[in-house]
């Protein structure tokens, strides 16, 4: 990869063009803060030439193919970004922090993974669904392409938040105006070549980088037909909001603050593991991530030991390399953001790791870990969005649910025992969207999302297609 990134244009209507707004902006390296690439950036004209280019393609060329030439096109994107996947997963690594080693995962191969998914659920999808009426007639219901699809998405996935975004979209019928943010917006053009790629009309896929007033006019724009948002739960509940005056349908994946439920019967050894994975994915900046630790009174003092030391070996660094498993944060307004927090822990806890700015160049902060936390603190209620852990007693198994569920949130969640049974039981009892026992991963087939202020509606899995679709009766004799 060279070291200058450059992406001067907006892909609108399957033409690289110049932002109206006459707006651009350098990308700047998470590792160094130095900037490494130009970003055009989309303005009003630019968002309504893109809803119309949108538009255009979804009631000319793109509803003029067959369901099986749309998904053999949505294969043919999933596999443009297949080809490009290892240089997409570099490039978000130097724009977010994110290690190497979960960037080839979730922005090298997850985004045709998923794309190729979708692209198969639409090609084995029925031709003809023909209802028998109870008063002798017939009932034709048909699935048709919601429409002209605003995709808002974050930082810190946005590869594979975007995809999960397009690709069920894309496999409806569906075309799709993509806002990825500044701070990660060269990436996002990995999708306009994937497009270009697999011969998708002009129109179908549109990509204008931009800040959060070109979000709202997309959201309010009388062309949009859905709103599909990943982000915080500020955001959303404004987007919630005008969507719900439009009458307008939205999915709405927001902010989390899962716990960690450690039963007593818990082999600490395996939560130690998979610590980094679960309750630290990308330097802490993930939705879903397990950062309440709740620890039984009996065992307190040992998982206090065990998750200080796992979290104190942690390899701080360079997110190129693949020994990095803490690299830094999206940019210095994040990195002074999760540093308040840190200092705020030191008040409502006791910091036995970290607590402090990572020393070098680049946006790091140490992981840190606060203990003997009262499950009302700020830093056990509020989603921090970096590398820091808090751990909470518990009494028994109801004080432990008690406290889980005492959080405007409900995203993800994990609970470990040593007893699956048990384990079940316990996960059956959080209120929350998803919930894992001794893991926690998502899976394409399977639906996420999350409760409370944590959204509306579900990704990924056959239920990630249905927002997409609006059904329709047509009633025969």
């Amino acid at each position: 990869m060279s070291d200058l990134t450059d992406r001067p244009d907006l892909f609108v209507d399957g033409r690289w063009v110049a932002p109206r707004s006459g707006r651009r902006t350098a990308v700047r390296e998470a590792s160094t803060g130095l900037a490494f690439g130009l970003l055009g950036l989309a303005g009003p004209e630019d968002v309504d030439e893109a809803v119309r280019a949108a538009r255009r393609a979804i009631e000319g060329p793109w509803s003029a193919l067959s369901r099986a030439e749309r998904a053999a096109m949505v294969r043919a994107f999933a596999a443009a970004l297949r080809a490009a996947g290892k240089e997409t997963s570099a490039l978000v690594s130097r724009e977010n922090g994110m290690p190497i080693r979960l960037s080839r995962i979730v922005n090298g191969l997850a985004p045709s993974a998923i794309a190729g998914y979708y692209g198969d659920l639409a090609a084995a999808e029925e031709e003809v669904d023909l209802r028998p009426s109870p008063t002798g007639g017939r009932t034709l219901v048909q699935r048709r392409p919601v429409g002209v699809v605003a995709a808002i998405t974050p930082w810190n996935y946005p590869q594979a938040l975007a995809v999960m975004k397009l690709a069920p979209a894309l496999a409806a019928g569906c075309t799709v105006v993509l806002k990825p943010p500044p701070e990660t917006g060269l990436d996002a053009f990995a999708f306009a070549d994937a497009a270009i790629a697999a011969g998708l009309p002009a129109g179908v896929v549109n990509v204008v980088p931009g800040g959060r007033e070109e979000g709202a006019r997309l959201v309010a724009h009388p062309g949009v037909d859905k709103v599909a948002f990943t982000g915080s739960t500020g955001a959303g509940r404004a987007i919630g909001e005008m969507a719900g005056r439009l009458l307008r349908p939205a999915t709405l994946e927001l902010g989390g603050k899962s716990v960690s439920l450690i039963a007593e019967d818990a082999d600490l050894d395996l939560v130690a593991a998979r610590l980094a994975e679960i309750s630290l994915p990308n330097n802490g900046q993930t939705c879903h991530a397990a950062t309440r630790i709740l620890a039984p009174r009996s065992r307190y003092a040992e998982v206090v030991e065990a998750v200080s030391e796992t979290v104190a070996a942690l390899s701080v660094g360079d997110p190129l390399d693949p020994a990095t498993e803490i690299g830094p944060l999206v940019s210095e307004d994040q990195q002074r953001r999760v540093e308040s927090y840190a200092e705020l822990a030191a008040t409502e806890g006791r910091v036995t790791v970290g607590g402090e700015r990572h020393v070098g160049a680049g946006w790091f902060v140490r992981p840190t870990v606060v203990v003997d936390v009262q499950r009302d603190a700020r830093i056990a209620q509020e989603e921090v969005f970096g590398p820091v852990l808090a751990v909470l007693p518990y009494e028994d198994e109801d004080d432990a649910i008690s406290i889980a569920n005492d959080s405007e949130f409900g995203l993800g969640g994990v609970v470990w025992s040593q007893d699956e049974e048990r384990g079940l039981r316990l996960a059956g009892r959080i209120d929350t969207g998803t919930v894992g026992v001794n893991h926690y991963e998502l899976h394409i087939n399977a639906p996420f999302g999350g409760v409370k202020a944590s959204g509306l509606g579900r990704e990924l899995g056959p239920e990630g297609l249905d927002p997409y679709l609006v059904t329709r009766s047509v009633y025969l004799r």
